[in-house]
């Protein structure tokens, strides 16, 4: 289980810390999204109304917020077919196609003005092919709080290519979900906990609420 970190505090600057929300969107998430029962998991755990807490700390305490979601162009060029998690993706009755509603960030998740909204059209990760990366360097970025789904596939790449590309990262264990119930605290202990610090979602708002932080300029 997570657990109080001392150095929470400090990974948790305001101005070099960044909020990451993956595939939050109406397609996953929402309750007519491709995969109800991620999204019945999501919302049920409570970690998609969590992930919508941190989202409005961040707003309030001037930390940026990236929100990454995955879409496929109506006509699917481009798009990964190398792995069968995007074949059988291909064949869901709801798609993630560029401009529906399906690709929007899903309530109670407010987007602000000063959030980037980061789309990818191919592969597993919201770093790796996309400009994630190059926002986070430009933004004096040193942390990643990584939040979303799914813990099965998207949240571990997120987590692997943060520490990979030299960023720390912070898990809130309970603002993550994915399939099975039990699979969700079995690999944060078994294999983030080894990479990422984690807390939970009220240890990293208590950080970033915490007296005296400043608003990134």
């Amino acid at each position: 289980m997570p657990q109080q970190h001392d150095h929470l505090g400090e990974l948790l600057e305001p101005r070099t810390t960044v909020l990451l929300t993956v595939e939050c969107q109406q397609g996953v998430v929402g309750p007519d999204g491709a995969l109800p029962e991620l999204a019945e998991e999501a919302r049920s755990s409570g970690a998609l109304a969590n992930v919508a807490r941190l989202v409005a700390a961040a707003h309030e305490g001037g930390v940026q917020v990236i929100h990454a979601v995955a879409e496929r162009r109506p006509d699917g060029r481009g798009a990964s077919r190398n792995a069968r998690l995007f074949r059988a993706a291909e064949r869901l009755p709801v798609q993630q196609l560029s401009g529906t509603s399906a690709v929007r960030v899903a309530p109670p998740i407010e987007v602000t003005e000063e959030d980037f909204v980061v789309r990818r059209l191919h592969g597993l990760s919201p770093l790796t092919g996309t400009e994630v990366d190059a926002l986070l360097r430009n933004l004096g970025c040193r942390t990643l709080i990584v939040t979303g789904v799914s813990a099965n596939v998207a949240i571990p790449n997120a987590v692997f290519d943060a520490v990979n590309r030299g960023y720390a990262a912070v898990v809130p264990a309970d603002a993550i979900a994915g399939v099975p119930s039990d699979y969700t605290p079995a690999i944060i202990r078994n294999t983030l906990a080894l990479v990422a610090t984690v807390a939970t979602t009220d240890e990293v708002l208590a950080c970033l609420g915490a007296p005296g932080r400043t608003a990134r300029a």
